[in-house]
């Protein structure tokens, strides 16, 4: 998933924040809450446009914060006082942080059994429809579905465990 879609995301980003560092910085963290909420995740909606919206929230979320503290530090004294501006983006830890959610959820699907890791990749990260899987696996959709709920329970098991 991450190398499909990383193009996609960071290259919408860059053209919204112009600077490759902001861009980057989003994009992970895109990435890091997908994986965390990938349960809330429906199939009526293409995965790629999931993720963009993701990452827009993200974007957004970043300037209010901005706004608000360059708000709250220039409204009070006169004008000859200097304030300190808190900086709010991510530190090298958070970005570590981060990365580990990535890495973790990857972690767990490869504790998944190979067929149910086969067929999360083809269906969220591939964003293959039931058919399309159907077709590749060479088995009928209802087993797909099947398949992939079971998946997605297993998954969910995994991660709730830890």
């Amino acid at each position: 998933m991450l190398d499909k879609f990383w193009n996609d995301v960071y290259g919408f980003q860059i053209k919204r924040t112009k600077n490759e560092n902001d861009a980057e910085d989003i994009t992970i963290q895109t990435f890091s809450k997908a994986f965390d909420k990938i349960h809330t995740y429906k199939d009526k909606y293409v995965f790629k446009t999931w993720l963009i919206t993701i990452s827009k929230n993200i974007h957004i979320d970043l300037i209010r914060k901005q706004k608000s503290t360059i708000a709250n530090t220039s409204r009070h004294g006169d004008e000859n006082e200097f304030y300190d501006i808190i900086d709010e983006s991510p530190s090298p830890e958070d970005k570590l942080i981060t990365e580990q959610n990535l890495a973790k959820l990857l972690r767990d699907i490869k504790k998944l059994k190979p067929h149910y890791q086969d067929v999360i990749n083809l269906r969220y990260f591939q964003e293959l429809s039931y058919k399309e899987i159907s077709e590749q696996l060479e088995e009928p959709i209802n087993n797909v579905k099947v398949k992939l709920l079971r998946a997605k329970k297993l998954l969910a098991e995994i991660i709730t465990k830890k």
